[in-house]
């Protein structure tokens, strides 16, 4: 087998150990993620009633808004992993002995770091948009089931526009006690209605409150008439919360058509067109990340003399650039909603890391790379 066919075998079994590993992490890191964020929507789920189907689906649609955070950190600890581990069994050591430079060993981590950021991009212009609006919408209206729902004992709850309901003791079964419900809502006349007990049920139009045992009085205004009507049994209607269809979408639940393509005679979106501007950078520089967290890892670990008792100093460099690059975008991402400052801040810190890095682990970076290996080598002889 050629030295050309050798390197060639060896770049795929890189790449396969790295996606193994970046996979393993992601996986382990969208399971914390979904678990934090389920504890979320548990409670609201509970009170209002909904099915448990309402639950995950509330639980996966807040996830692929955090894929953009989890990959680069998933890829930059699975790159670490793999070339410190490769590096303690002496197969880097091989590779590096046969003249295989750094650039070429980098090579896999590279290319697996341009596909993370493809299929990131594609998650941020179009899925995580998508999913956060519908997430939004399906919270909304389970808040607004709980708000029609949910009624608290000995108190006047506000059931609807114009719609007040009172329950003296609420069972565990959900059977209403002691019941009064005052209406006044528009295109009828104000009434009262008393009853003993009363249950609640779900529609297609919304929620039907029916009561037992109990006495309507009505109140007529032109007249100055108060009726009174017995019943056994009484229907109530409670539609869903009309707000629903009203409510304006945040930037960040746009997809990338819906920001670029704003509607300006619609006040909200005419005072935010800046956030809107921001928000397609942010889409466009967060899956950037990935290639500049791979490319710091690999600078760290692969430049220098090899030092098969461990890279423990390495592999916290490293770390220590991922968590200033990250602190730093977070900052400048702030900054840009209000200065211009911020975003040519947000590029320089994707970009900066990428250029240096590449440049270090070229050809071009030789010089600066053997100055480095001859003041460790200088220092270690001197330590001993």
């Amino acid at each position: 087998m050629s030295m050309k066919s050798q390197i060639k075998t060896f770049d795929k079994y890189l790449f396969y150990n790295l996606l193994i590993a970046a996979t393993f992490v992601s996986i382990i890191l969208a399971t914390v993620i979904f678990l934090t964020q389920s504890l979320r929507f548990l409670e609201l789920v509970i009170e209002s009633g909904a099915a448990a189907s309402t639950f995950w689906t509330l639980t996966i649609l807040a996830l692929p808004r955090f894929f953009e955070i989890i990959m680069p950190l998933a890829l930059m600890i699975a790159v670490i992993f793999t070339y410190n581990r490769m590096t303690t069994d002496s197969e880097l050591i091989v590779m590096r002995a046969i003249g295989t430079s750094p650039l070429s060993i980098a090579t896999p981590a590279l290319s697996l770091a341009l596909l993370t950021t493809l299929l990131l991009w594609a998650i941020t212009m179009w899925v995580a948009p998508q999913a956060l609006s519908a997430m939004q919408h399906k919270r909304q209206e389970v808040k607004a089931q709980l708000s029609n729902v949910i009624f608290k004992e000995n108190i006047f709850n506000q059931a609807g526009k114009g719609l007040t309901v009172y329950a003296r003791t609420k069972a565990e079964d959900g059977t209403l006690k002691g019941l009064m419900i005052h209406d006044e809502r528009e295109g009828q006349a104000p009434s009262t209605i008393l009853a003993k007990s009363g249950i609640i049920s779900s529609t297609e139009e919304g929620f039907r409150v029916t009561v037992f045992n109990g006495q309507r009085q009505e109140y007529d205004i032109k007249k100055k008439i108060l009726s009174r009507l017995n019943f056994e049994r009484y229907i109530i209607d409670i539609p869903d919360n009309e707000q629903m269809a009203t409510r304006w979408k945040q930037p960040d639940e746009r997809t990338i058509y819906e920001l670029l393509n704003p509607d300006l005679t619609n006040k909200r979106d005419a005072e935010n067109k800046r956030d809107f501007i921001i928000e397609i950078h942010r889409r466009i520089i967060s899956p950037l990340l990935a290639v500049a967290l791979t490319i710091i890892s690999c600078a760290a670990l692969l430049i220098g003399p090899v030092d098969r008792r461990g890279q423990a100093k390495r592999i916290l460099i490293a770390i220590a650039g991922a968590i200033i690059i990250q602190s730093s975008y977070i900052i400048s991402y702030n900054l840009a909603k209000n200065s211009n400052s911020g975003l040519v801040m947000m590029y320089a810190l994707t970009m900066l890391p990428t250029v240096l890095g590449l440049y270090i682990l070229s050809s071009h970076g030789e010089k600066l790379r053997r100055f480095y290996l001859y003041n460790t080598l200088r220092k270690r002889k001197a330590l001993t």
